[in-house]
């Protein structure tokens, strides 16, 4: 197992009249080396806040979170921010790439705040932007590419330090319908030929098709879960037919 999550809970209070809204009210979430999972849930449902998380931005209330054995929540402002930065990878609906440093640059600064050896940063950027089909475009800076290439580098950029998991944060919000297959295929075989493990949060059934598992949550707790075992058709179908039960605050079957 890779992350474990028991009994997560979230508070809110409202400053005005002191009450507590919960975003995350007891969840509990398992995910094992090289899976693909996808998040979904209403507005308001917790991904978001489950998202923030489990990406160190922020605490819970009370509960369990232990990656690869390492308790998260044990962790003082720096141990964290150096376990973030050597475990983790994030994929943004907005790129967030530099405008002032070419690709390559913008995909080595993760091993140049590690001070990794230059040499070694060279040799991985250069592996991570052919491996992504952007070898050509390495020294174009980002607003000469296209927003897909821009995605594709914001992937290099999460995955070049081999990190042991990738979140990824509604990362085909900002693309065109071809753009988006094209990164989610991408997705699919970085998980099946570099064992990358991913988790996904969307609000896009298509989007979360790709993957192997989809969680539901409503009102900050898992609701239920799909594994699939058909084909892609199948398993959208699926997901569509689970979303209208989680909406409906009814069960699967």
């Amino acid at each position: 197992m890779l992350l474990h999550v028991r009994a997560l809970t979230k508070a809110y209070r409202n400053t005005r009249n002191g009450l507590e809204t919960w975003a995350l009210n007891g969840l509990e979430l398992d995910v094992y080396r090289q899976e693909f999972i996808s998040i979904m849930g209403p507005s308001g449902s917790g991904k978001t806040t489950l998202l923030n998380i489990l990406a160190g931005l922020d605490r819970p209330t009370s509960g369990e979170l232990c990656l690869q054995g390492e308790n998260m929540l044990a962790l003082n402002a720096d141990e964290l921010a150096l376990f973030r930065r050597r475990n983790l990878g994030f994929v943004f609906q907005d790129f967030n790439l530099l405008d002032t440093l070419t690709l390559a640059e913008n995909v080595a600064l993760p091993l140049s705040l590690d001070k990794r050896g230059g040499g070694d940063i060279r040799q991985r950027v250069d592996e991570m932007l052919h491996f992504l089909s952007l070898g050509e475009q390495m020294q174009r800076y980002p607003y000469e590419v296209s927003g897909g290439q821009q995605q594709r580098t914001a992937v290099a950029r999460a995955l070049i330090h081999r990190p042991r998991l990738l979140l990824a944060d509604e990362p085909t919000g900002n693309l065109d319908s071809a753009s988006a297959r094209a990164l989610l295929e991408l997705f699919q075989q970085l998980n099946s030929q570099q064992q990358a493990t991913i988790l996904m949060v969307t609000h896009d059934p298509f989007s979360a098709s790709y993957s192997q598992r989809v969680v539901f949550i409503k009102d900050g707790r898992v609701f239920c879960q799909l594994q699939r075992s058909s084909s892609q058709p199948q398993f959208f179908q699926s997901i569509l037919d689970a979303l209208a039960h989680v909406e409906g605050g009814h069960e699967l079957a």
